[in-house]
């Protein structure tokens, strides 16, 4: 039985908006490896924020609270609100990047931290555009809905992984009823919106 959500928690409009602009094995391997690169360097960025609060912890300083963590706990809460399973997995991963993400900041310092980043993300963009460009031949979804490919891109991307291998499904029936999704709003499309290019 389907997840039953509406709206902001719609995993299968979510899913099927993201997917109809990645069906290209290869874009879809591209944005495999550089989606989640993205995530955690940008939360490198975010903890050179000030803090929002400080948490006493036991054996150390406090933990400060800053829009690093936010950032990492809304993208958790939100991916385990769309699906239980993979989306406790995709938590999981959001608040390992914010560790991972803590752990380098502090080594870095800003003035190292930034140049990294920028690199990062300049290398991941480009492979991702190329895959859009090349393979896919349709723009981005970030043109259409910018802040629903934000959102979404890590989940998908770790949903294709476990679909791809595991045969994955946050409920039977979703891949189905998402591909049904994709094929409608294909059809209600002009042809010059699929195209990346002429």
């Amino acid at each position: 039985m389907g997840n039953g959500g509406k709206g902001l928690f719609d995993l299968e409009k979510h899913f099927a908006f993201y997917a109809a602009y990645h069906s290209n094995p290869i874009n879809v391997l591209i944005h495999m490896l550089f989606v989640w690169p993205i995530f955690c360097t940008f939360v490198v960025l975010l903890h050179f924020t000030p803090p929002l609060l400080r948490l006493p912890v036991p054996f150390a300083d406090g933990l400060a609270i800053n829009f690093a963590f936010a950032f990492a706990f809304i993208y958790a809460l939100f991916y385990v609100l769309l699906d239980r399973k993979a989306g406790s997995l995709a938590a999981l991963l959001c608040m390992l990047c914010w560790l991972a993400a803590r752990l380098l900041a502090g080594r870095l310092g800003l003035s190292l931290a930034w140049k990294v980043v920028v690199t990062v993300q300049l290398f991941c963009w480009t492979g991702q555009f190329i895959g859009h460009g090349v393979f896919e031949k349709r723009a981005p979804a970030l043109l259409e809905n910018l802040s629903q490919a934000f959102l979404m891109a890590p989940f998908f991307v770790l949903l294709e992984v476990l679909q791809d291998f595991f045969g994955y499904e946050p409920y039977p029936g979703f891949h189905a009823s998402v591909h049904a999704k994709i094929e409608a709003g294909r059809r209600e499309q002009p042809a010059n919106k699929q195209k990346f290019c002429d």
